[in-house]
Order: structure tokens, then C-alpha cells, then sequence
């Protein structure tokens, strides 16, 4: 117990606060929504979560670019894979509601396949460093499509959305949810998850870096 920081402790007590809370406070009676609207915090609260950790990835691997640690490398790799995690897990809650709301599990929506391609652009990134057999040259390149993906995944779910029609809250001229039915009770929820979604991202991240590490270093000596 003594290993487990507070930081750890706050995941595992938001992540279950957000779970039971998120079922069981009550929630706006809005029209086509009606219960689903509790998957906000789940779908979109994943989607910050994962922005957040494959922001830590980008750093890492600048970082490497600019000093050539391996760590670095390890960091921004696995916080990659964790952040397409996180985006597979919220396409798919993002595909529910949909099917929920809209009739479809799939529509022709700007950022459902903005969601989609920014995946593509990270599956890319893994096969990239499949591909490539030399440790420091899979890195820097990697490091420098990383940069890239990233970039373009907020082109395809934060901006391109915005500059056209959307279905979504907050996108092609609709409102978002806080501007209108995000209440008080729902706040209370909504922001703390966030904080717990990302925390139990960064734990993740923190125990495949350490399992990563010690094979490394096993196979090394």
C-alpha cells in the first residue's frame, strides 16, 4: 500500500465515483437524449483523457529528438498505444450513443470520421514502428510522425467539425452541452471524471514503461 501514490488512489476513487455516480445521479429530462446523456461521461470524458496522454506522447517524443534517450522513446511508444486504447473505447461508447440517439451505429458525421481517420493515423504509427528494424532511426522517425498525427487529429475532431454541418454538441453551429443542458449535478460528475479517466491513463502508461524498461533490461544484461 505504501507503493500506491495519491495519485493512484484518486483514479481508482474517481474512476468508481464516476461509475456509480454516472448510473445513478439524476440526470436533465432532455428530448432524444433522455437516458443516454450519462454516456458523457464515459465517451467524451475518454476522448479528453486520451488528447491528454497522446499529448504526453508528442512531448516524449520531441524530447527524444532533442537528447536521444531511449526512455523517452519508451514513453511516447506506450503512451501512444495507451492513447489507442482510449480511442477505440471511445469511438466504440461513441458508436452506442449514436445508435442510441440517431438510429445508426455509424453516420456520416464529420467528427465520427474525423474519430476514425485520427485512429487510422495512429494504427499508421504502430505499423511504422513495426517496420522499421534499426532502434534509434524507428525512433526518430516515428517521433517525427507522431508530431504529425497528433496535429491532424485535432484537425479531424476539433476543428474540421466546427467548420461544418455536425451532429454533435458543440459543432457545426449547435450548441454544446454545457451551453444548455450540462446542469449542476451533471458537473459534478462530468469534470471529475476527466481527472479520473486521465489518472488511470497515466497509471496504465506508468506500468507498461516499467514493464518495458525491465525487459530492456533484462535482455541487455
Amino acid at each position: 500500500m505504501a507503493n500506491l501514490k495519491w495519485w493512484k488512489i484518486a483514479a481508482i476513487v474517481l474512476v468508481l465515483y464516476t461509475i456509480i455516480a454516472g448510473f445513478l445521479m439524476p440526470v436533465p429530462t432532455l428530448p432524444i437524449l433522455h437516458e443516454s446523456i450519462r454516456n458523457l461521461y464515459f465517451h467524451v470524458t475518454m476522448w479528453f483523457a486520451m488528447i491528454i496522454i497522446l499529448a504526453v506522447s508528442v512531448v516524449h517524443g520531441v524530447k527524444f529528438l532533442n537528447k536521444g534517450q531511449r526512455y523517452n522513446d519508451i514513453v511516447s511508444s506506450e503512451a501512444a498505444k495507451v492513447g489507442i486504447l482510449l480511442g477505440i473505447l471511445g469511438t466504440t461508447t461513441g458508436s452506442l450513443w449514436a445508435n442510441n440517439t440517431w438510429g445508426a451505429w455509424w453516420v456520416n458525421d464529420p467528427k465520427l470520421n474525423g474519430a476514425a481517420i485520427s485512429l487510422l493515423f495512429y494504427f499508421a504509427y504502430l505499423i511504422l514502428r513495426s517496420a522499421l528494424p534499426d532502434e534509434d532511426k524507428r525512433a526518430r522517425v516515428s517521433a517525427i510522425y507522431n508530431i504529425f498525427a497528433f496535429t491532424m487529429m485535432l484537425v479531424f475532431i476539433g476543428v474540421l467539425p466546427r467548420m461544418t454541418d455536425s451532429l454533435h454538441p458543440g459543432n457545426g453551429g449547435n450548441p454544446g452541452f454545457g451551453g444548455y443542458d450540462l446542469d449542476g449535478n451533471m458537473k459534478m460528475i462530468f469534470y471529475p471524471a476527466i481527472i479520473g479517466w486521465s489518472l488511470l491513463a497515466v497509471w496504465i502508461l506508468s506500468l507498461r514503461v516499467g514493464f518495458k524498461v525491465l525487459v530492456e533490461k533484462i535482455q541487455n544484461n
